[in-house]
């Protein structure tokens, strides 16, 4: 969801000032180690989770080669051979979520939309990519949530005393029922089947403040796990990636760690990258030891197939100009919005990174400058039915892909030398 700035909120909210229970919440202890070193969850699959602190890194390539593995399984008993695939990765962007919803239903109607080998989602895409990772047959469910839903399906207020004494100025009990009404046993049979059969990965970023890291959750191994909870640890690993800090209330996950138990606090995971695809940390060494020890021809499907990312930013490349008042709350809510703004074009360019790194090709979309409508109030109808058709317009109407971050000019410095008169 989109990260607003606490200081906004409190200072547009000083009206609805009720007053419910009041004194922060009681927590566990958070585990006396960094997350991921011996940390889990009793009856789920080691490979559930991935830090995104480099300390993972042969344990994501474990992960992605055995679903490569799966993937070839598949392909060879349907009579064919591995070829190339696509990826998608979804941002944050709050009610922006929209523009992606509509852009990924176009594209369906176009009939060109790729069933992505893997999907990964922030905050706001975190709720988009479980559909856009399930395919056409959910975009009907996809629509309603981003054109369906008002402020009331998403949080209520606790009153600005209670939520200033408490951990947030709104309850996100609705959100979750929301969340819980969409994953039901089907829907959560049919992410398992893609992940076991065909090798297809579906990852969720959330971010830890106790250590604080981002924490990739592996979503398909979560719902092909049979654990009588796994439904619910879905729904709340959602629910977290888009827990705004100050804003919902962080989630937060019982583990245990050598028979004690702990808690941890996971939040928006747009709290620290907008958008992600895989550890930039990671490496071909960390694929390719798991790849080589136990199939070697794999590697060389790893390097030869052709590979496509494609990005939905969930919001546009620069800020609406506007004169600002000189007022704290208002200069220090300006300040974290562009700083917002800012390192979500960070993120595209280490996306755009990686990919040249790997030899992957860029794609990305975002909402366009000429959509400058501003938002009333959260989670409005109104805004979001409009940038939904944005979305959709921008597909039908020719591919809105671009391939470098906005801003980049990808002519080398060195050309000058080429273009100068001798």
């Amino acid at each position: 969801m989109k990260r607003r700035s606490l200081l906004g909120i409190v200072g547009a909210g000083a009206a609805s000032a009720a007053v419910g229970g009041c004194g922060a919440p009681a927590r566990l202890a958070a585990p006396p180690e960094k997350l991921g070193a011996r940390a889990g969850f009793p009856g789920m699959p080691e490979d559930c989770r991935v830090v995104l602190d480099g300390s993972n890194d042969r344990l994501f390539g474990r992960i992605a080669f055995e679903a490569l593995r799966r993937e070839v399984a598949y392909t060879l008993r349907r009579g064919g051979m591995p070829g190339s695939v696509d990826f998608l990765a979804i941002s944050g962007g709050g009610e922006n979520g929209a523009f992606g919803a509509g852009l990924l239903t176009a594209w369906t109607q176009l009939g060109s939309r790729p069933a992505f080998k893997g999907v990964t989602g922030v905050s706001t895409g975190a709720l988009t990519a479980p559909f856009a990772f399930l395919g056409p047959d959910y975009d009907g469910d996809l629509e309603r949530v981003y054109t369906d839903t008002g402020a009331a399906d998403v949080m209520t207020s606790r009153g600005l005393v209670a939520g200033l004494l408490g951990d947030s100025l709104y309850d996100s009990a609705p959100l979750l029922r929301l969340i819980r009404r969409f994953v039901t046993p089907a829907f959560l049979a049919a992410i398992a089947r893609e992940y076991t059969e065909k090798g297809r990965l579906l990852f969720v970023a959330t971010a830890n403040l106790d250590v604080p890291v981002g924490v990739l959750w592996n979503m398909g191994s979560i719902a092909a796990s049979g654990h009588a909870r796994a439904a619910e640890l879905f729904a709340r690993i959602l629910l977290a990636s888009a827990s705004i800090p100050g804003i919902l209330p962080p989630v937060m996950f019982d583990i245990e760690v050598g028979g004690e138990r702990y808690q941890e606090m996971h939040v928006d995971g747009g709290t620290l990258a907008q958008v992600v695809l895989y550890p930039p940390s990671l490496g071909g060494d960390d694929v390719r030891k798991e790849a080589a020890a136990a199939a070697p021809r794999a590697v060389e499907t790893l390097l030869k197939r052709k590979r496509r990312l494609f990005i939905i930013r969930n919001a546009r490349p620069g800020g609406n100009q506007e004169t600002v008042e000189r007022s704290t709350i208002v200069i220090a809510d300006r300040a974290v919005a562009t700083l917002i703004q800012s390192q979500g074009l960070s993120d595209l360019y280490q996306l755009y990174v990686i990919a040249r790194r790997d030899g992957i090709d860029y794609n990305v979309a975002y909402i366009p400058e000429s959509f400058t409508d501003k938002i009333k109030e959260p989670f409005d109808q109104a805004y979001m039915r409009r940038l939904y058709a944005v979305g959709r317009e921008a597909m039908l109407n020719g591919l809105p892909w671009q391939n470098v971050p906005p801003g980049f000019n990808p002519t080398p410095i060195h050309r000058l030398a080429q273009a100068s008169p001798r």
